[in-house]
């Protein structure tokens, strides 16, 4: 079993327990907070990650994977504080969040560099601490893999080469960059198993998401509750995938945000997603779930066993690009 590094410790893979994959326990814009730290309250944005994480925790969660990164201001004291304060794991991730530029720092240097600064956070610390990260993150949205990003998922293959950690990316399924990112990492030589294509509910094009399946990664079906689709339509993909076979490689959460700066409490973003909350998925999608058929197996497998084979990378590779046909109950 591999040693996974959460922000309380090393545990072992067997140790995960049932996970959210993809939540962020504080998200901001980065310089702001820096800048302009008036414009946070810190009490306030612990308290909402607190009363969450407990939140989900006494629904049987064990585990919460954050993806916050570079450039939506993670920050690795206050999600070990959390974890202490809460007992849940909490599993952090290096790399870089943007759809567009990378800093100067890392434009006017190599793939390397940017790799060896991953690799650091891995295997020494994240923020000069002794907390080190769990798995990588890189984003690519509607803009595309401007060369700034190629740099950025290029250095996460190379930094997920030398340290064993899994990959989670942001995609774009509209635009289909999900495959574009594949073809970055297959060149660089990295194991699919090791591989999650996030935000892939983000459409109903089951085509598309079984191309991205059938290159051998696992796929995120991570943001119910929120854009652009409906979660009673998530569930009509997820099905028809699960049906397709998939289950073994699919993961559920919400990307949901405790604390979220981007829009104003009274944005309309709130309006329309007003069951958006990290503990949506347990208390709504999935009883609908069952109704509709779906297993405890398949639920079990969804929410507790892949994340061990993703840390892990081991699943067994489909043999082709035709997957064998599970059924619903």
């Amino acid at each position: 079993m591999p040693t996974i590094n959460t922000v309380t410790g090393p545990i072992d893979s067997s140790q995960l327990g049932y996970t959210l994959v993809h939540e962020h326990l504080l998200l901001r814009s980065e310089a702001v907070a820096v800048q302009f730290p008036h414009l946070y309250d810190d009490d306030e944005n612990y308290r909402k990650a607190i009363e969450q994480v407990t939140a989900v925790k006494s629904r049987g969660v064990k585990t919460i994977c954050d993806p916050t990164v570079m450039g939506v201001g993670r920050d690795i004291r206050f999600l070990e504080r959390v974890s202490r304060e809460t007992g849940v794991q909490v599993v952090a991730a290096t790399g870089v969040y943007s759809y567009n530029e990378i800093p100067q720092i890392f434009q006017n240097r190599d793939i390397d560099f940017l790799a060896d600064t991953l690799v650091r956070d891995i295997e020494v610390g994240v923020q000069n601490t002794s907390i080190k990260a769990g798995f990588l993150k890189c984003t690519a949205d509607a803009q595309g893999i401007t060369p700034d990003l190629e740099k950025v998922f290029r250095a996460v293959a190379r930094a997920q080469k030398r340290t064993g950690v899994p990959i989670m990316t942001h995609s774009h399924p509209a635009t289909e960059n999900g495959l574009k990112q594949l073809d970055i990492f297959e060149d660089e030589g990295v194991d699919p198993r090791f591989i999650m294509i996030g935000h892939c509910g983000d459409t109903d094009d089951v085509d598309y998401i079984t191309r991205v399946l059938d290159r051998g990664v696992f796929i995120g079906m991570d943001r119910y509750g929120q854009a652009p689709l409906p979660y009673e339509l998530r569930n009509v993909t997820l099905l028809e995938l699960i049906t397709k076979g998939y289950s073994e490689r699919m993961f559920l959460s919400q990307d949901y945000c405790c604390s979220f700066d981007w829009f104003p409490p009274e944005h309309e973003f709130y309006k329309n997603y007003p069951k958006w909350s990290m503990t949506f998925l347990l208390d709504e999608v999935i009883p609908e779930l069952r109704s509709k058929g779906v297993t405890d197996e398949q639920i079990s497998t969804m929410m507790y066993d892949n994340v061990q084979r993703w840390f892990g990378g081991t699943y067994e590779l489909p043999s082709s690009s035709v997957s064998q046909s599970a059924s619903i109950s």
